[in-house]
């Protein structure tokens, strides 16, 4: 029986979150890092400094990739998936909050580091967060203190006179995790499904100081949570992969994960698929957006598939055009459901729907199937990682293209092992493929790549179905996945500091996207 702190939730880390922007790691995560830093300081803070690292990933994207937009709105107080986000640059000033962004050498841990001090008053709050990848985020320390938090918890800041001991013995029994500060004794952590409340307070010794911090994801943990697996591996030997589909271990893990009931879990994914088809549509309509690179483009693929003019590609033709109406929803910034980033926001979803309408699925069996991708998702965030700041597009459009893979096997009536062997297909296929932003924006390549992971899932599905041999098992794979993203060059893990992002093309684009204040993120 696997345990951890934070096991990975289906709808927390792989299929989800619902949200606008063009980065789940910039534009989701940073609402979510602006929400719980709003809550800190009580509400809307008076004044604002955010600091990022020269050598991370944000320093050059910040803007451009959404952060900025996200990270406004979550210190209003907005959800990933507000109408608003776009102009929440322009909320925060209305709002008379002050804002200032600097760039400084802080030799960070890790690449998505925000550090954020605030003032209410003359009250000073200092909450340094990490985004993970996906929307996923973890708060590293509040106030100069060590925490971890990861936002699926409601959270109490107990500050004590003293020793926090007495304390944390009394709420012991009262929440899920109550534990000291990393290396403040005087400040007890008290992670519940509710805020400590008032008459509890009262009855504590020695109490200073109390904030709070509400739960930002949409499957919570719980006390004494377990799962019955955290990887391939453990999954296949708690079963049989040759008899039982994937989507079977997929409920089991969610049911546990969740602590709901298997009709809970469906309904869950049946909303995200609802969300899916929607999106399809509206980019089929035709969207329009004043600030992106690319203009639709899917009308003409579907003219052109309609008049018979395209080579027959079966299932990938129609795989191609929905991958297309869902980035340009994205890029519009219409909603989307980041499955398993905004960047990827299209291989699985666009080629799993297509897969199913040529299949004349159930929407029973399109719902399983895409849990069965929500495993292989659970699988890579494990092992490796979704962010392309730390892999590249493989950690990203491969991991899509994994997924993806999995549940075309599911559709097509095939067992557990086959769509194992099919993500590991998949993701072999894609090792060492880099992340380079043309014009420092999440369009181009990741169009393409998008499509031409649609093109992996599919030929990896139809092998995996055939027998042909993966050789590497799944978790070896996402091994050397995540050391091939160690070795990555940073200029290469959409800094837009390298490869197609510094071509001369790509500048010009840059240089012409910059409005006349350098109010881009682009220019420096």
């Amino acid at each position: 029986m696997a345990t951890t702190n934070l096991p990975p939730s289906i709808f927390n880390d792989v299929v989800g979150p619902v949200m606008r922007g063009p980065s789940s790691s910039h534009s989701a995560a940073s609402v979510r890092i602006g929400g719980m830093a709003r809550d800190l300081c009580g509400g809307d803070p008076d004044r604002v400094l955010v600091e990022f690292d020269t050598m991370g990933s944000l320093a050059t994207t910040h803007e451009s990739q959404g952060s900025d937009m996200g990270l406004f709105g979550g210190l209003l107080g907005w959800p990933a998936d507000d109408e608003r986000l776009p102009e929440s640059g322009a909320a925060l000033k209305a709002a008379g909050i002050e804002l200032e962004i600097r760039i400084l050498e802080l030799n960070d841990a890790h690449p998505n580091t925000y550090r954020l001090t605030l003032w209410k008053g003359d009250v000073e709050h200092r909450l340094i967060a990490i985004s993970t990848g996906g929307g996923m985020i973890e708060v590293i320390e509040i106030d100069g203190t060590k925490v971890r938090l990861f936002g699926d918890y409601d959270v109490t800041v107990i500050e004590v006179d003293g020793d926090g001991t007495t304390v944390r013995a009394k709420l012991t029994d009262l929440a899920d995790e109550v534990h000291l500060a990393g290396n403040d004794p005087a400040m007890v952590i008290v992670n519940a499904q509710r805020c400590v409340d008032e008459a509890t307070l009262a009855t504590l010794p020695a109490v200073q100081r109390v904030r709070y911090m509400r739960a930002v994801l949409p499957v919570r943990s719980s006390k004494g949570l377990t799962v019955p697996f955290l990887h391939a591996s453990e999954m296949v030997a708690s079963g049989d992969a040759t008899t039982r589909k994937l989507s079977d271990f997929a409920l089991d893990y969610e049911k546990a994960r969740g602590g709901i009931d298997e009709p809970e879990v469906i309904e869950q994914m049946r909303k995200i698929h609802g969300i899916i088809k929607n999106g399809i549509q509206i980019g089929l309509a035709g969207t329009s957006y004043d600030d992106r690179i690319l203009p639709q483009q899917s009308h003409r693929f579907a003219e052109m598939l309609k008049a018979g003019k395209l080579h027959d590609g079966g299932i990938l033709n129609t795989a191609i055009l929905y991958v297309s109406a869902l980035m340009e929803v994205k890029s519009s910034m219409g909603v989307i459901v980041a499955a398993p980033t905004a960047g990827s926001c299209a291989t699985f979803p666009a080629t799993c729907v297509a897969a199913a309408e040529a299949m004349d699925a159930t929407e029973d069996q399109t719902l399983r199937a895409m849990l069965a991708a929500g495993l292989i998702g659970v699988f890579v965030t494990t092992r490796s990682s979704f962010a392309a700041e730390v892999g590249g597009c493989q950690a990203e459009t491969g991991a899509g293209a994994a997924m993806a893979a999995a549940a075309l096997v599911e559709l097509a009536g095939g067992n557990a092992e086959q769509a194992l062997g099919a993500a590991s297909h998949a993701l072999q296929n894609v090792l060492g493929l880099v992340c380079d932003p043309i014009a420092n924006r999440v369009e181009a390549p990741c169009l393409g790549r998008n499509i031409a992971g649609a093109a992996n899932a599919i030929a990896s599905a139809n092998i995996a179905l055939s027998g042909y041999l993966h050789l590497i098992p799944l978790d070896e794979v996402l091994d050397a996945h995540r050391q091939i993203s160690e070795n990555m060059a940073r200029e290469l893990r959409c800094t837009a500091l390298g490869g197609l992002s510094i071509t001369k093309t790509s500048k010009e684009i840059e240089a012409r996207l910059c409005k006349p204040d350098g109010g881009c993120g682009s220019c420096g």
